[in-house]
């Protein structure tokens, strides 16, 4: 196993460049990689960038853009000399965008040409400084309007000018990193901080679990902003020496299968929703177009026989070279985590949080457990507080080196989720499997209690309703005592279940909308004939609007149930 005389960024980068120097590091599919080495150049002379503009050791430094080599560039120029990141999402508005760069009293910001606009608070009061991240420039005189349209380079300034006289500060592993600003799912954002060890010490013990080698390709699809792409999708592989590619526009169909041919990656990170999409759209169809195959598929032998074979057809899809598909951020339905592992799809599950840098539990695929969100991280501490004597059942507790250092100016809200002797509360329900698997339930605060004292986990009953064909996603919550839920409908599926009856329906001036009522009846029943008596639903209704969602995609339930 190797080993670093120090947990920090810089250390590791150092280390990267001597081992892997003339290996490809970061670039955009279609385009010529940066070396190791090329990358350690520029980061140093961005780092340098950075200190001629007056920003010191501990100073924050926001980081605004999509995801590109660049990002990757500032992120580590950042870190390097001892600042702190702050990544921000894409998706956040200018006025969040705002709330975070007020509350972290950040001293510049790295923005790339799209993101830009959501500045103009900054352009204002010229403060902070901004660098675009497309070129790495300082924007001397800053203006509303900027041209989106700007590629992205490594400018020659910055490989070719000698910034060696410049006193770059040396971070130690207790410095902060980052801090990462959480929408979450109740709506309070939250400046998670995290240190160079935390950071470090969650990749050294998730590579215990899952290696990653210098020959490994991975395609990034998540936002670097995220924790979970940047840590286990960014830094992971900058430490073993493999390549990450980067697309230049959102992963649609149309931009990532040629990508996954082109770059045919042997490691990927998604979140549920990728891959239910997937299943939803194009394998379920393929494997039910036929009354023939229909009724094969109900039958368990004939259904694994046709899931291993879509899923080889997945794994050709996905450039044929997948022996890694990590899935988090988010509980994945049933019914596609068992086409995955029947079809012997190379997926592993895993469980985590950004107060954790954020990985808690995984494993390799050979060892997934179905349901499962894989086995405790070597070096790290996890335990079921108070459990349930006939169940097992209790909040999630763990405690290790990666643990954050608390919420940015927030001690009483750090006080409430992080013991005196280090446990960090993640407010998750699970059982821990005398095996050492651990299985979640649902969220502590979403647990509704029965008219007869029962625990009901609403993300339950939600994966029996995301099972029915018609149902794309669902939220199931309580008024008056009774269950109700909200469903997106899948009118695809719909459309061609009532092709028929919409060329009928021309004469007789009804429409599909019509079918509605019926539609939301049979998804009650589909969903009260496999659940508990006390869990079943009152109600069901179609959810017209797409619900609002965190940046892992877990919808923000506080939103549709906090006036119930």
């Amino acid at each position: 196993m190797v080993t670093y005389c120090s947990l920090t960024l810089s250390n590791v980068l150092n280390r990267t460049r001597v081992e892997y120097a003339e290996r490809p590091s970061l670039a955009f599919v279609g385009e010529e990689p940066i070396t190791y080495d090329n990358l350690s150049i520029i980061v140093r002379n961005t780092s340098s960038l950075l200190v001629t503009l007056g920003v010191e050791k501990g100073d924050r430094v926001a980081l605004l853009g999509e995801n590109s080599p660049n990002w990757g560039v500032a992120y580590l120029a950042i870190t390097c000399m001892g600042a702190v990141v702050v990544p921000i999402l894409p998706d956040f508005s200018d006025v969040e965008v705002k709330k975070i760069l007020d509350h972290s009293q950040a001293k510049a910001i790295f923005v790339s040409a799209k993101q830009y606009a959501k500045l103009h608070h900054v352009v204002k009061f010229n403060s902070p400084d901004v660098i675009l991240l497309n070129n790495i420039q300082v924007v001397e005189t800053p203006t509303n309007n900027i041209d989106t349209s700007i590629g992205y380079s490594l400018p020659e300034a910055l490989v070719n000018i000698d910034f060696s006289n410049f006193d770059i500060p040396e971070p130690i592993e207790e410095d902060l990193a980052a801090i990462i600003y959480t929408s979450g799912t109740t709506g309070r954002p939250k400046g998670v901080m995290l240190s160079h060890k935390n950071i470090i010490s969650n990749c050294l013990s998730t590579f215990q679990i899952q290696d990653i080698k210098f020959t490994d390709r991975l395609i990034s699809v998540l936002p670097l902003s995220h924790t979970y792409e940047c840590t286990i999708g960014f830094i992971m592989p900058l430490m073993r020496g493999a390549s990450v590619y980067y697309l230049q526009k959102p992963p649609t169909a149309p931009i990532l299968l040629p990508a996954l041919q082109v770059i045919k990656p042997t490691m990927m990170l998604v979140v549920p929703l990728i891959i239910e999409k997937i299943y939803k759209s194009k394998i379920l169809p393929q494997l039910t177009s036929s009354k023939i195959t229909e009724r094969l598929y109900k039958i368990p032998l004939f259904r694994k026989l046709l899931h291993k074979v879509a899923a080889r057809k997945l794994h050709k899809t996905f450039g044929g070279e997948l022996h890694f598909f990590g899935i988090g951020g988010a509980k994945l339905s049933y019914d596609v985590e068992r086409f995955l592992f029947e079809g012997g799809f190379p997926y592993s599950i895993g469980y985590g949080m950004t107060e954790a840098s954020p990985l808690l539990s995984g494993c390799t695929p050979s060892l997934v457990k179905f349901r499962c969100a894989g086995i405790n991280l070597p070096g790290q501490e996890v335990k079921i507080d108070s459990p349930n004597p006939q169940t097992g059942e209790g909040e999630v507790w763990v405690r290790g080196a990666n643990i954050m250092e608390g919420y940015y100016k927030d001690e009483e809200l750090t006080k409430e989720v992080i013991t005196e002797n280090g446990w960090l509360k993640t407010g998750d329900l699970g059982v821990l499997h005398p095996n050492g698997f651990l299985e979640l339930r649902g969220r502590l605060k979403n647990m509704i209690v029965g008219p007869s004292g029962e625990n009901i986990y609403p993300e339950e009953i939600e994966d029996v309703l995301n099972s029915h064909s018609m149902v794309l996603e669902s939220l199931v919550y309580q008024i008056s005592g009774k269950l109700e839920a909200k469903v997106i409908l899948n009118y695809e599926a719909l459309g061609e279940k009532y092709s028929d009856f919409k060329e009928a329906a021309k004469s007789m001036q009804v429409n599909l909308q019509d079918r509605v009522k019926d539609i939301m009846e049979d998804i009650r029943k589909h969903v009260n004939s496999r659940v508990a008596a006390f869990s079943r639903l009152s109600t069901v209704a179609e959810q017209e609007e797409p619900f609002e969602k965190t940046p892992t995609h877990k919808i923000k339930r506080f939103i549709y149930t906090s006036s119930i």
